[in-house]
Protein backbone atom coordinates (compact mmCIF):
# COMPACT_ATOMS: atom_id res chain seq x y z
CA UNK A 1 0.00 0.00 0.00
CA UNK A 2 1.10 3.46 -0.82
CA UNK A 3 2.41 5.22 1.96
CA UNK A 4 -0.05 7.44 3.20
CA UNK A 5 1.58 11.28 3.49
CA UNK A 6 1.56 14.19 0.95
CA UNK A 7 3.30 12.11 -1.53
CA UNK A 8 0.28 9.84 -2.24
CA UNK A 9 -1.62 13.42 -3.22
CA UNK A 10 1.24 14.56 -5.82
CA UNK A 11 0.62 10.84 -7.20
CA UNK A 12 -3.22 11.47 -7.63
CA UNK A 13 -2.75 14.89 -9.42
CA UNK A 14 -0.45 13.21 -11.49
CA UNK A 15 -2.93 10.83 -12.65
CA UNK A 16 -6.08 13.61 -12.70
CA UNK A 17 -4.08 15.91 -14.48
CA UNK A 18 -4.08 12.97 -17.15
CA UNK A 19 -7.51 13.14 -16.94
CA UNK A 20 -8.73 16.52 -17.19
CA UNK A 21 -8.15 19.08 -19.80
CA UNK A 22 -4.87 21.55 -18.74
CA UNK A 23 -6.98 24.25 -18.31
CA UNK A 24 -9.05 22.43 -15.69
CA UNK A 25 -6.42 21.21 -14.12
CA UNK A 26 -4.35 24.35 -13.40
CA UNK A 27 -7.33 26.49 -12.58
CA UNK A 28 -8.97 24.12 -10.11
CA UNK A 29 -6.35 21.61 -9.14
CA UNK A 30 -2.63 23.87 -8.69
CA UNK A 31 -4.16 26.35 -6.08
CA UNK A 32 -4.81 22.75 -3.94
CA UNK A 33 -2.54 22.49 -0.76
CA UNK A 34 -2.16 19.33 1.24
CA UNK A 35 -3.48 19.26 4.71
CA UNK A 36 -3.16 15.88 6.27
CA UNK A 37 -4.37 12.30 5.72
CA UNK A 38 -5.50 9.05 8.02
CA UNK A 39 -6.96 5.71 6.63
CA UNK A 40 -9.78 7.28 5.90
CA UNK A 41 -9.99 10.67 5.48
CA UNK A 42 -7.86 13.21 3.09
CA UNK A 43 -8.10 16.85 3.95
CA UNK A 44 -7.10 19.60 1.47
CA UNK A 45 -6.55 23.08 2.17
CA UNK A 46 -8.25 25.54 -0.81
CA UNK A 47 -8.63 28.80 -0.95
CA UNK A 48 -12.12 29.90 -1.01
CA UNK A 49 -15.36 28.93 -0.64
CA UNK A 50 -15.91 29.49 -4.93
CA UNK A 51 -13.00 26.58 -4.70
CA UNK A 52 -14.42 24.52 -2.32
CA UNK A 53 -17.97 24.71 -4.23
CA UNK A 54 -16.91 23.85 -7.52
CA UNK A 55 -14.58 21.06 -6.70
CA UNK A 56 -17.08 18.98 -4.76
CA UNK A 57 -20.07 19.17 -7.35
CA UNK A 58 -17.54 18.74 -10.33
CA UNK A 59 -14.63 16.62 -9.12
CA UNK A 60 -14.95 15.01 -6.14
CA UNK A 61 -15.88 11.80 -7.80
CA UNK A 62 -12.53 11.56 -9.58
CA UNK A 63 -10.52 12.65 -6.79
CA UNK A 64 -11.98 9.78 -4.90
CA UNK A 65 -11.17 7.80 -7.46
CA UNK A 66 -7.66 8.50 -8.07
CA UNK A 67 -7.16 8.17 -4.53
CA UNK A 68 -8.43 4.53 -4.10
CA UNK A 69 -6.67 3.56 -6.69
CA UNK A 70 -2.91 3.43 -5.47
CA UNK A 71 -4.22 2.85 -1.65
CA UNK A 72 -6.76 -0.06 -2.48
CA UNK A 73 -8.50 1.10 0.03
CA UNK A 74 -11.64 4.01 0.54
CA UNK A 75 -10.42 7.27 1.62
CA UNK A 76 -12.58 9.92 1.52
CA UNK A 77 -11.93 13.67 0.62
CA UNK A 78 -12.90 16.86 2.45
CA UNK A 79 -11.83 20.49 1.88
CA UNK A 80 -11.11 22.96 4.58
CA UNK A 81 -10.29 26.77 3.58
CA UNK A 82 -6.96 28.33 4.28
CA UNK A 83 -6.11 30.78 6.53
CA UNK A 84 -3.89 33.67 5.77
CA UNK A 85 -0.78 32.39 7.03
CA UNK A 86 2.55 33.03 5.22
CA UNK A 87 2.50 29.66 4.08
CA UNK A 88 -1.00 29.98 1.92
CA UNK A 89 -1.22 33.25 0.96
CA UNK A 90 -4.81 34.22 0.07
CA UNK A 91 -5.83 33.55 -4.01
CA UNK A 92 -8.75 35.70 -5.45
CA UNK A 93 -11.19 33.63 -7.49
CA UNK A 94 -9.36 31.64 -10.14
CA UNK A 95 -7.99 34.17 -13.43
CA UNK A 96 -7.56 31.55 -15.81
CA UNK A 97 -4.63 32.14 -19.08
CA UNK A 98 -5.93 34.55 -21.37
CA UNK A 99 -7.95 36.33 -18.65
CA UNK A 100 -7.44 39.75 -18.39
CA UNK A 101 -7.84 42.28 -15.99
CA UNK A 102 -9.66 45.36 -17.70
CA UNK A 103 -12.86 45.29 -18.71
CA UNK A 104 -12.60 45.72 -22.72
CA UNK A 105 -12.11 42.87 -24.83
CA UNK A 106 -9.57 42.70 -27.76
CA UNK A 107 -10.49 40.78 -30.49
CA UNK A 108 -6.87 40.10 -31.80
CA UNK A 109 -5.41 36.91 -32.57
CA UNK A 110 -3.26 36.81 -29.87
CA UNK A 111 -5.31 36.95 -27.21
CA UNK A 112 -8.17 33.92 -27.30
CA UNK A 113 -6.58 31.94 -30.26
CA UNK A 114 -3.58 29.90 -29.97
CA UNK A 115 -1.38 30.26 -33.45
CA UNK A 116 0.18 27.12 -32.88
CA UNK A 117 -3.33 24.87 -34.05
CA UNK A 118 -3.61 25.19 -37.58
CA UNK A 119 -5.41 22.92 -40.19
CA UNK A 120 -2.39 22.22 -41.53
CA UNK A 121 -0.85 20.14 -38.41
CA UNK A 122 -4.39 18.25 -37.89
CA UNK A 123 -3.88 14.95 -39.18
CA UNK A 124 -7.11 13.70 -40.42
CA UNK A 125 -8.14 9.88 -40.35
CA UNK A 126 -11.46 8.08 -40.13
CA UNK A 127 -12.41 9.16 -36.55
CA UNK A 128 -12.18 12.43 -37.36
CA UNK A 129 -12.98 13.18 -40.41
CA UNK A 130 -16.20 14.21 -40.76
CA UNK A 131 -15.64 17.06 -37.96
CA UNK A 132 -12.67 18.24 -39.73
CA UNK A 133 -14.60 18.91 -43.02
CA UNK A 134 -17.36 20.85 -40.74
CA UNK A 135 -14.78 22.93 -39.17
CA UNK A 136 -13.23 23.53 -42.44
CA UNK A 137 -16.96 24.34 -43.83
CA UNK A 138 -17.42 26.71 -41.03
CA UNK A 139 -13.85 28.16 -41.24
CA UNK A 140 -14.56 29.16 -44.89
CA UNK A 141 -18.13 30.42 -44.29
CA UNK A 142 -18.90 31.16 -40.80
CA UNK A 143 -22.48 32.19 -39.78
CA UNK A 144 -23.63 30.70 -43.40
CA UNK A 145 -22.63 26.75 -43.11
CA UNK A 146 -23.54 25.52 -39.69
CA UNK A 147 -24.92 27.59 -36.62
CA UNK A 148 -24.26 26.67 -33.78
CA UNK A 149 -21.18 23.94 -34.73
CA UNK A 150 -21.44 21.51 -31.73
CA UNK A 151 -17.95 19.12 -31.31
CA UNK A 152 -18.01 16.37 -29.09
CA UNK A 153 -15.18 13.59 -28.48
CA UNK A 154 -13.18 12.16 -25.81
CA UNK A 155 -10.49 13.70 -23.57
CA UNK A 156 -6.95 14.54 -25.73
CA UNK A 157 -8.87 14.01 -29.32
CA UNK A 158 -8.27 17.13 -30.79
CA UNK A 159 -11.45 19.03 -30.00
CA UNK A 160 -9.39 22.07 -29.02
CA UNK A 161 -7.15 22.05 -31.57
CA UNK A 162 -10.00 21.90 -34.58
CA UNK A 163 -11.37 24.72 -32.58
CA UNK A 164 -8.08 27.24 -32.76
CA UNK A 165 -7.52 26.34 -36.38
CA UNK A 166 -11.15 27.35 -37.03
CA UNK A 167 -10.15 30.50 -35.29
CA UNK A 168 -7.15 30.83 -37.11
CA UNK A 169 -8.59 30.16 -40.58
CA UNK A 170 -10.92 32.72 -40.06
CA UNK A 171 -9.09 35.78 -38.85
CA UNK A 172 -6.38 34.90 -41.64
CA UNK A 173 -9.21 35.46 -44.29
CA UNK A 174 -10.26 38.35 -42.54
CA UNK A 175 -7.92 39.90 -39.67
CA UNK A 176 -11.24 42.37 -38.28
CA UNK A 177 -13.32 39.61 -37.35
CA UNK A 178 -14.10 39.73 -34.04
CA UNK A 179 -13.23 36.18 -32.15
CA UNK A 180 -13.02 35.07 -28.64
CA UNK A 181 -12.19 31.47 -27.92
CA UNK A 182 -12.71 30.43 -23.82
CA UNK A 183 -13.74 27.90 -22.45
CA UNK A 184 -16.77 27.36 -20.44
CA UNK A 185 -14.85 27.62 -16.77
CA UNK A 186 -13.76 30.51 -18.24
CA UNK A 187 -17.33 31.95 -19.16
CA UNK A 188 -18.24 31.11 -15.29
CA UNK A 189 -15.29 32.59 -13.82
CA UNK A 190 -16.36 35.84 -15.89
CA UNK A 191 -19.75 35.44 -14.45
CA UNK A 192 -19.03 35.67 -10.99
CA UNK A 193 -16.49 38.45 -10.60
CA UNK A 194 -18.68 39.94 -12.86
CA UNK A 195 -21.51 39.49 -10.48
CA UNK A 196 -19.56 40.39 -7.41
CA UNK A 197 -18.67 43.98 -8.71
CA UNK A 198 -22.04 44.53 -10.15
CA UNK A 199 -20.98 45.01 -13.35
CA UNK A 200 -23.38 42.38 -15.74
CA UNK A 201 -23.66 45.14 -18.18
CA UNK A 202 -19.53 45.00 -19.04
CA UNK A 203 -19.70 41.58 -18.72
CA UNK A 204 -22.51 40.89 -21.64
CA UNK A 205 -20.48 43.99 -23.61
CA UNK A 206 -17.79 41.50 -24.02
CA UNK A 207 -20.02 39.08 -25.85
CA UNK A 208 -22.74 40.52 -27.76
CA UNK A 209 -20.13 42.43 -30.10
CA UNK A 210 -18.50 39.38 -30.74
CA UNK A 211 -18.57 37.94 -34.65
CA UNK A 212 -17.58 34.38 -33.57
CA UNK A 213 -17.90 32.89 -30.20
CA UNK A 214 -15.69 29.95 -29.35
CA UNK A 215 -16.80 27.76 -26.21
CA UNK A 216 -14.94 25.18 -25.15
CA UNK A 217 -15.80 22.31 -22.85
CA UNK A 218 -19.37 23.42 -22.53
CA UNK A 219 -20.36 20.11 -20.26
CA UNK A 220 -18.83 22.29 -17.56
CA UNK A 221 -21.68 24.54 -17.20
CA UNK A 222 -23.52 21.50 -15.60
CA UNK A 223 -25.45 22.42 -12.86
CA UNK A 224 -24.45 25.65 -12.79
CA UNK A 225 -28.22 27.61 -13.24
CA UNK A 226 -27.16 31.03 -13.20
CA UNK A 227 -24.31 30.49 -15.82
CA UNK A 228 -26.72 28.75 -17.93
CA UNK A 229 -29.28 31.02 -18.10
CA UNK A 230 -26.55 33.81 -18.94
CA UNK A 231 -24.93 31.75 -21.03
CA UNK A 232 -28.65 31.13 -22.53
CA UNK A 233 -29.30 35.11 -23.76
CA UNK A 234 -25.58 35.37 -25.07
CA UNK A 235 -26.35 31.87 -27.32
CA UNK A 236 -29.76 34.01 -28.50
CA UNK A 237 -28.13 37.24 -28.90
CA UNK A 238 -25.44 36.43 -31.26
CA UNK A 239 -27.47 33.42 -32.86
CA UNK A 240 -30.50 36.05 -33.44
CA UNK A 241 -27.97 38.48 -35.43
CA UNK A 242 -26.34 35.50 -37.31
CA UNK A 243 -23.15 35.67 -35.35
CA UNK A 244 -21.47 32.16 -35.16
CA UNK A 245 -21.47 30.14 -32.14
CA UNK A 246 -18.75 26.83 -32.04
CA UNK A 247 -18.83 24.98 -29.32
CA UNK A 248 -17.31 21.56 -27.81
CA UNK A 249 -18.03 19.17 -25.24
CA UNK A 250 -16.64 15.64 -23.87
CA UNK A 251 -20.48 14.13 -24.24
CA UNK A 252 -23.59 14.66 -27.00
CA UNK A 253 -25.77 17.43 -26.31
CA UNK A 254 -28.84 15.17 -25.26
CA UNK A 255 -26.24 13.13 -23.24
CA UNK A 256 -25.34 16.65 -21.06
CA UNK A 257 -26.79 15.72 -17.39
CA UNK A 258 -28.05 18.68 -15.36
CA UNK A 259 -27.94 20.76 -18.29
CA UNK A 260 -31.38 22.47 -18.95
CA UNK A 261 -32.95 21.28 -22.19
CA UNK A 262 -34.00 24.60 -23.82
CA UNK A 263 -29.60 24.87 -24.17
CA UNK A 264 -29.46 21.17 -25.13
CA UNK A 265 -32.03 21.69 -27.79
CA UNK A 266 -30.33 24.89 -29.26
CA UNK A 267 -27.00 22.79 -29.16
CA UNK A 268 -28.68 20.09 -31.36
CA UNK A 269 -30.13 22.85 -34.00
CA UNK A 270 -27.15 23.27 -35.79
CA UNK A 271 -24.23 20.64 -37.18
CA UNK A 272 -23.57 18.01 -34.35
CA UNK A 273 -19.91 16.24 -35.07
CA UNK A 274 -17.89 13.42 -33.06
CA UNK A 275 -14.52 12.54 -32.59
CA UNK A 276 -13.75 8.85 -32.23
CA UNK A 277 -10.57 7.77 -30.59
CA UNK A 278 -7.86 7.57 -33.74
CA UNK A 279 -6.94 3.88 -35.22
CA UNK A 280 -3.62 2.62 -35.53
CA UNK A 281 -2.94 4.17 -38.85
CA UNK A 282 -4.06 7.32 -37.71
CA UNK A 283 -2.01 7.51 -34.81
CA UNK A 284 1.05 6.45 -36.38
CA UNK A 285 0.33 9.51 -38.82
CA UNK A 286 0.28 11.55 -35.71
CA UNK A 287 3.49 10.39 -34.24
CA UNK A 288 4.94 11.13 -37.48
CA UNK A 289 3.82 15.11 -38.17
CA UNK A 290 4.44 15.81 -34.16
CA UNK A 291 7.96 14.25 -34.57
CA UNK A 292 8.60 16.46 -37.93
CA UNK A 293 7.02 19.69 -35.90
CA UNK A 294 10.27 19.45 -33.94
CA UNK A 295 12.73 18.35 -36.74
CA UNK A 296 12.88 14.78 -35.90
CA UNK A 297 12.61 11.59 -38.06
CA UNK A 298 11.49 8.04 -36.22
CA UNK A 299 11.95 4.96 -37.18
CA UNK A 300 8.99 3.12 -38.53
CA UNK A 301 8.70 0.15 -35.92
CA UNK A 302 9.31 3.06 -33.03
CA UNK A 303 6.06 4.99 -34.10
CA UNK A 304 4.13 1.76 -34.68
CA UNK A 305 5.37 0.50 -31.10
CA UNK A 306 4.37 3.06 -29.20
CA UNK A 307 0.79 3.28 -31.24
CA UNK A 308 0.07 0.25 -30.67
CA UNK A 309 0.55 0.71 -26.97
CA UNK A 310 -0.79 3.95 -25.70
CA UNK A 311 -4.19 3.31 -25.85
CA UNK A 312 -5.72 6.32 -24.43
CA UNK A 313 -5.79 9.69 -26.25
CA UNK A 314 -3.74 11.91 -29.08
CA UNK A 315 -3.02 14.27 -25.80
CA UNK A 316 -0.96 11.14 -23.78
CA UNK A 317 0.49 9.89 -27.51
CA UNK A 318 2.24 13.21 -27.73
CA UNK A 319 3.41 13.62 -24.66
CA UNK A 320 5.03 10.49 -24.55
CA UNK A 321 6.88 11.16 -27.91
CA UNK A 322 8.29 13.94 -26.25
CA UNK A 323 9.85 12.05 -23.91
CA UNK A 324 11.26 9.85 -26.32
CA UNK A 325 12.86 13.06 -27.87
CA UNK A 326 13.95 14.71 -24.93
CA UNK A 327 15.46 11.26 -23.22
CA UNK A 328 17.52 10.92 -26.81
CA UNK A 329 18.51 14.65 -26.88
CA UNK A 330 19.73 14.01 -23.28
CA UNK A 331 21.60 11.04 -23.55
CA UNK A 332 22.94 11.76 -26.92
CA UNK A 333 21.30 8.52 -27.93
CA UNK A 334 19.70 7.63 -31.41
CA UNK A 335 15.88 7.03 -31.76
CA UNK A 336 15.60 3.62 -32.10
CA UNK A 337 13.12 0.65 -30.67
CA UNK A 338 15.39 -0.08 -27.61
CA UNK A 339 15.62 3.31 -26.21
CA UNK A 340 12.05 3.55 -26.60
CA UNK A 341 10.97 0.55 -24.52
CA UNK A 342 13.44 1.80 -22.11
CA UNK A 343 12.16 5.35 -22.07
CA UNK A 344 8.07 3.96 -21.95
CA UNK A 345 8.18 1.27 -19.91
CA UNK A 346 5.98 2.27 -16.91
CA UNK A 347 3.72 3.96 -19.57
CA UNK A 348 2.94 1.21 -21.81
CA UNK A 349 -0.54 0.09 -20.76
CA UNK A 350 -0.07 -3.80 -19.35
CA UNK A 351 2.26 -6.37 -19.08
CA UNK A 352 0.04 -8.86 -19.64
CA UNK A 353 -1.14 -8.44 -22.83
CA UNK A 354 -4.48 -10.39 -22.50
CA UNK A 355 -5.55 -7.65 -20.69
CA UNK A 356 -8.10 -5.06 -22.46
CA UNK A 357 -11.56 -4.18 -22.88
CA UNK A 358 -12.87 -7.48 -25.02
CA UNK A 359 -11.08 -10.15 -22.71
CA UNK A 360 -12.30 -8.70 -19.39
CA UNK A 361 -15.52 -8.24 -20.78
CA UNK A 362 -15.67 -11.79 -22.23
CA UNK A 363 -14.37 -13.16 -19.15
CA UNK A 364 -16.81 -11.63 -16.53
CA UNK A 365 -19.69 -12.47 -18.89
CA UNK A 366 -18.77 -16.27 -19.15
CA UNK A 367 -18.08 -16.06 -15.20
CA UNK A 368 -21.38 -15.09 -14.61
CA UNK A 369 -23.21 -16.94 -17.00
CA UNK A 370 -24.69 -13.88 -19.24
CA UNK A 371 -23.98 -12.27 -22.37
CA UNK A 372 -21.40 -9.48 -23.35
CA UNK A 373 -24.11 -7.87 -25.32
CA UNK A 374 -25.84 -7.66 -21.52
CA UNK A 375 -22.77 -5.79 -19.62
CA UNK A 376 -22.93 -3.13 -22.63
CA UNK A 377 -26.49 -2.83 -22.46
CA UNK A 378 -28.97 -0.58 -20.32
CA UNK A 379 -30.68 -3.24 -18.08
CA UNK A 380 -29.98 -2.31 -14.49
CA UNK A 381 -31.25 -5.71 -13.17
CA UNK A 382 -28.26 -6.57 -10.38
CA UNK A 383 -27.59 -9.97 -11.97
CA UNK A 384 -26.60 -7.69 -15.23
CA UNK A 385 -25.19 -4.19 -13.14
CA UNK A 386 -22.94 -6.17 -10.49
CA UNK A 387 -20.90 -8.10 -13.30
CA UNK A 388 -20.98 -4.29 -15.49
CA UNK A 389 -19.42 -2.65 -12.33
CA UNK A 390 -16.69 -5.68 -12.16
CA UNK A 391 -15.89 -5.03 -15.86
CA UNK A 392 -15.50 -1.50 -15.65
CA UNK A 393 -13.24 -2.24 -11.89
CA UNK A 394 -11.06 -4.32 -14.11
CA UNK A 395 -11.10 -2.05 -17.17
CA UNK A 396 -9.69 0.99 -14.85
CA UNK A 397 -7.26 -0.98 -12.79
CA UNK A 398 -5.99 -2.90 -15.13
CA UNK A 399 -5.71 -1.25 -18.44
CA UNK A 400 -4.75 2.62 -19.21
CA UNK A 401 -7.52 3.30 -20.89
CA UNK A 402 -9.47 6.61 -20.13
CA UNK A 403 -12.61 7.02 -18.35
CA UNK A 404 -14.76 8.18 -21.38
CA UNK A 405 -13.06 5.47 -23.71
CA UNK A 406 -14.24 3.19 -20.98
CA UNK A 407 -17.44 4.36 -20.73
CA UNK A 408 -17.98 4.01 -24.58
CA UNK A 409 -17.06 0.57 -25.06
CA UNK A 410 -19.62 -0.05 -22.57
CA UNK A 411 -22.68 1.14 -24.69
CA UNK A 412 -21.60 4.66 -24.62
CA UNK A 413 -22.05 5.12 -20.87
CA UNK A 414 -20.76 8.33 -19.43
CA UNK A 415 -17.38 8.54 -17.47
CA UNK A 416 -19.38 9.52 -14.41
CA UNK A 417 -20.85 5.77 -14.64
CA UNK A 418 -17.08 4.58 -14.84
CA UNK A 419 -15.83 6.20 -11.72
CA UNK A 420 -18.71 5.14 -9.40
CA UNK A 421 -18.56 1.74 -10.58
CA UNK A 422 -15.01 1.50 -9.96
CA UNK A 423 -15.24 3.70 -6.73
CA UNK A 424 -17.88 0.98 -5.28
CA UNK A 425 -15.77 -1.65 -6.41
CA UNK A 426 -12.85 -0.65 -4.40
CA UNK A 427 -14.41 0.36 -1.49
CA UNK A 428 -16.20 -3.19 -1.12
CA UNK A 429 -13.74 -5.84 -2.52
CA UNK A 430 -11.52 -5.67 0.68
CA UNK A 431 -14.74 -5.95 2.50
CA UNK A 432 -16.53 -8.43 0.92
CA UNK A 433 -14.55 -12.04 0.41
CA UNK A 434 -16.56 -13.35 -2.08
CA UNK A 435 -16.80 -10.42 -4.51
CA UNK A 436 -12.63 -10.42 -3.89
CA UNK A 437 -12.42 -14.15 -4.72
CA UNK A 438 -14.56 -13.16 -7.87
CA UNK A 439 -12.47 -10.87 -9.30
CA UNK A 440 -9.63 -12.69 -8.12
CA UNK A 441 -10.54 -16.08 -10.54
CA UNK A 442 -11.71 -13.38 -13.19
CA UNK A 443 -8.12 -12.02 -13.04
CA UNK A 444 -6.26 -15.19 -13.23
CA UNK A 445 -8.92 -16.66 -16.28
CA UNK A 446 -7.29 -13.39 -18.27
CA UNK A 447 -3.72 -14.10 -17.44
CA UNK A 448 -3.73 -17.85 -17.59
CA UNK A 449 -4.46 -17.01 -21.50
CA UNK A 450 -5.19 -20.58 -21.84
CA UNK A 451 -8.44 -20.08 -21.90
CA UNK A 452 -9.31 -16.65 -22.61
CA UNK A 453 -9.50 -16.90 -26.16
CA UNK A 454 -11.63 -19.61 -25.90
CA UNK A 455 -14.36 -17.47 -23.74
CA UNK A 456 -13.61 -14.66 -25.95
CA UNK A 457 -14.74 -17.03 -29.27
CA UNK A 458 -18.04 -18.32 -27.27
CA UNK A 459 -18.99 -14.49 -26.61
CA UNK A 460 -18.50 -13.18 -29.79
Amino acid sequence: MTTLDDNLWEKCRTKIRNEISEESYNTWFQPINFDSITETKLILSVPNTFYKDCLEQNYLDIINSSLNSFTQSSIQTYFRLENNSSNHPKQETPKLKNEKEEHSISFTACSTINPKYNFENFVVGSSNQFAHAAARSVADNPKVTYNPLFVYGGVGLGKTHLLHAMGNAILKTNPQTKVRYLSAESFTVDLIESLKQDDMRNFRSRYRPLDVLFVDDIQFLAGKERTQEEFFYTFNALHQMHKQVILSSDSYPKDLSRVEERLRSRFEAGLVADIEPPDLETKIAIIYKKAEAHDKQIPANVATFIASNIKTNVRELEGLLLRVIAYASFTRRIIDLKLTKEVLAEFICDVNKNFNIATIMAAVAHHFEIKVSDIKSKKRTRNISVPRQIAMYLCRTKTKLSLPEIGRQFGGKDHTTVIFANKKISKNINKNNDLKKVINIIVSDIESGKTIKNIVKKNE
